[in-house]
């Protein structure tokens, strides 16, 4: 069950409307690094968490509901960019060397008479759940595997890309609300990766957690190769020295080592097509 209030989680002020900006600002809310994605997948990884203690499934909970706000904070912000914005906002963004770059060469006034389209005809003006392309968000990208370890690490992913997007963001307006609402939110984007961290180190940390699953018997691995690293040089030339090449291994239970790869199986041998498979008849022995 979930309350709401009229106020926003943090507030959302823009004093020079942006059509471009608003395009940009929807990929923070329904691209694979933005503020759906990382709901969902908390939310899920709640609905699914198993254990003796509740604590992370509410810890989790209590994080998604969060993201629902920051959901409504960038809506909010397309809204108030696409709002009363001036023709001239769109020319002057044709000539910012940054706006330009991160929208990856393209016309900058096409791109917010297009957004301004879409907005008018479909939205009224409002944000969609949908990147900065349009194409809507659809779930693909939310990990919840019911492994609590294997799901932290993906939160640290998807918390440390969503905040390379919020930097990205910050940089590419002047706008002194919009910078003050990406203040707020990349500090939250800090703090997250710094929570889901926290649940590794207090699972058992990197000892206790890897290899994930920590419950499968590692005798049952292959002990030949379960800490090798695999060199494909295809003249046999070693790869440069890593932390990955030797020494002790990150869980302190093996030895890195280095193997040159090389073909240990046959070359596949398949019989004959069946008759009802539609192949060529020479197909079919």
């Amino acid at each position: 069950m979930f309350y709401f209030d009229k106020r926003t989680q943090y507030p959302v002020k823009v004093e020079s409307p942006d059509p471009i900006y608003a395009r940009m600002l929807q990929q923070a809310i329904g691209g694979i690094e933005g503020e759906i994605r990382v709901c969902m997948q908390y939310f899920f990884q709640a609905w699914g968490a198993r254990g003796p203690t509740t604590k992370y499934r509410d810890m989790l909970l209590n994080t998604a509901t969060e993201e629902i706000g920051h959901i409504e904070m960038l809506a909010t912000a397309v809204a108030l960019n696409l709002e009363k914005a001036p023709t001239k906002a769109q020319e002057a963004g044709a000539a910012d060397a940054i706006v330009g770059a991160v929208m990856g060469g393209e016309n900058p006034r096409h791109v917010a008479e297009g957004m301004l389209h879409k907005t008018l005809l479909s939205t009224g003006m409002a944000a969609f759940p949908g990147n900065s392309d349009g194409l809507p968000f659809d779930m693909s990208h939310v990990y919840a595997s019911g492994n609590l370890a294997a799901d932290m690490y993906c939160n640290v992913a998807a918390e440390s890309t969503g905040r390379v997007l919020a930097v990205r963001l910050y940089n590419a307006t002047n706008d002194p609300g919009m910078r003050d609402m990406w203040s707020f939110l990349i500090a939250r984007d800090t703090m997250h990766q710094q929570q889901w961290l926290a649940v590794v180190e207090e699972l058992g940390g990197k000892e206790g957690n890897l290899p994930i699953p920590n419950s499968f018997p590692q005798e049952k691995e292959n002990q030949q190769y379960n800490y090798a690293f695999f060199s494909t040089s295809h003249d046999g030339s070693p790869p440069p020295e890593g932390r990955w090449t030797s020494g002790p291994s990150l869980d302190g239970k093996g030895t890195f080592s280095v193997v040159q790869n090389a073909p240990m199986g046959e070359e596949p041998v398949l019989g004959p097509a069946r008759p009802d498979s539609g192949a060529q008849s020479q197909q079919m022995g």
